[in-house]
This record gives C-alpha cells, structure tokens and sequence, in this order.
C-alpha cells in the first residue's frame, strides 16, 4: 500500500497481528485480516479501533471508504471514513469533523493494547496533533 501512496509507512501498518490482506490494484480496493480486533490508545485521549476485518479504497496519499476502523471521542465511537496526506499532515475524516496529526506521529508501529510502544521498554509514545477538530 506504501508503494501506491497511502499515508501509511512502512513500519506504521498494524504488521504484529495481521493475517493476511487483498489488495486488488486496479480499483485499489483493498481489505486487512487481523487475529482479532485491536484497539489502542494514542496520547490517552483518543483511544483507535480496528475491527479483525478492514479496509477500503487506496489511492495516491488518500484512503477512503474507509470500514472496519473508529474512534472514541468522549464516549462515542466514530467511524474514520477517510485518511488523507496533505503535506507533512496526515487527516482523520468521520464525515462531519476531521483532525490532523503530523505525518511523523505516524513513523512508528502500534500494537494492540499498547499504543504507539514498539520498543517494549514501557514508554508511551506521544502523538501530536495539528488542529484538535474542525468541521468538514
């Protein structure tokens, strides 16, 4: 997915727990396969879901229709439709508000019920973020 420019690194995408994953590259529509949901906090205020299955659409630094991925702000879980690169910024999309977090929150791998902590050193990394929420 890297290769086709979605605001994924190569380090970043969710490989402890993957299973498999099709990616059909002439509409780009593509599905993840986990061993079970994942979910995971970031800077414990937003706390990422992805359900054993996921997936969408690729397309060069955007991903959309998007399924099977959410976030809890305060106590709902919204769905993340859409993921786009903008510069060094990568957008979060739930269809009525977006937020952006620079792209280098994202150099790193999450792990299920660990956050951002590949290290095993038990340091939680932090993610900032460029604008909290705006209205789409």
């Amino acid at each position: 997915m890297v290769q086709k420019g979605a605001p994924l690194h190569k380090d970043a995408t969710l490989q402890k727990g993957v299973t498999g994953y099709n990616l059909d590259k002439s509409t780009g529509k593509f599905s993840v396969h986990l061993n079970g949901d994942c979910s995971f906090a970031l800077e414990g205020s937003y706390q990422l879901r992805y359900k054993s299955k996921f997936g969408g659409y690729i397309a060069n630094n955007r991903l959309t229709s998007l399924y099977g991925v959410s976030v809890k702000v305060l106590f709902l879980w919204l769905n993340i439709v859409e993921v786009v690169k903008d510069g060094d910024n990568l957008g979060f999309s739930v269809g009525i508000a977006s937020a952006s977090f620079p792209l280098d929150n994202f150099l790193i791998c999450p792990q299920c019920g660990r956050g951002l902590n590949c290290n095993n050193s038990g340091e939680i990394l932090k993610i900032r973020n460029s604008h909290l929420v705006s209205s789409v």
